[in-house]
């Protein structure tokens, strides 16, 4: 995916957070539980992007 791309793609991201935040009537807590979820979507969705997500992959917790 071209960078041009990755760029207005996270602009529309913020933009729709923006109006969601500043439009829709709703509690400051789901407000944040919201915003929290769409940073952490957005983030997995870069690294994926960038090709890191496959190395973190290959990381066990626990018992193998």
């Amino acid at each position: 995916m071209p960078l041009l791309q990755v760029v207005v793609a996270l602009i529309v991201v913020g933009i729709l957070l923006w109006l969601v935040n500043r439009f829709i009537p709703m509690a400051g807590s789901i407000k944040s539980i919201l915003n929290a979820v769409v940073v952490i979507a957005v983030v997995v969705w870069l690294l994926n992007i960038f090709g890191l997500m496959q190395s973190l992959t290959n990381i066990h917790v626990g018992k193998p």
